[in-house]
């Protein structure tokens, strides 16, 4: 399994951008990809998820209502659309992989077998 994030630069507050997660050396939708992050100084936080299966999604608080997670099934990609950045944005954004359906989405680092290499977002005020 191989995951490649892209997507991240320099951006000014208020703006958008979309991350991508490539996916490759599996097949089928049963699974989950979970994006994370990591900003100078802090431990990495769970952002956002989603089921591939069943659209599933799941939102921390500080990015409810500002980042979407969606999927492009043909091409094995999940996407975070992240609009109206804020400095506390900026970090290393990765995105994670799990497999196997499951009750409760996955939240927790340990919950998730396979990692991107990150790519960096920073939001300038």
């Amino acid at each position: 399994v191989h995951l490649v994030e892209s997507g991240g630069t320099l951006v000014q507050a208020g703006g958008s951008l979309r991350l991508s997660c490539a996916a490759s050396g599996f097949a089928g939708d049963f699974y989950v990809t979970g994006w994370f992050r990591q900003a100078p100084g802090k431990e990495r936080e769970g952002v956002s998820c989603m089921s591939v299966s069943d659209d599933l999604t799941w939102y921390a608080d500080s990015v409810k209502g500002r980042f979407t997670v969606s999927k492009d099934v043909a091409k094995n990609t999940v996407y975070l659309q992240m609009n109206a950045l804020e400095a506390e944005d900026t970090a290393i954004y990765y995105c994670a992989v799990t497999f196997g359906t499951r009750k409760d989405l996955p939240l927790r680092e340990d919950e998730y077998s396979y990692w991107g290499q990150g790519t960096q977002v920073t939001v300038s005020s």
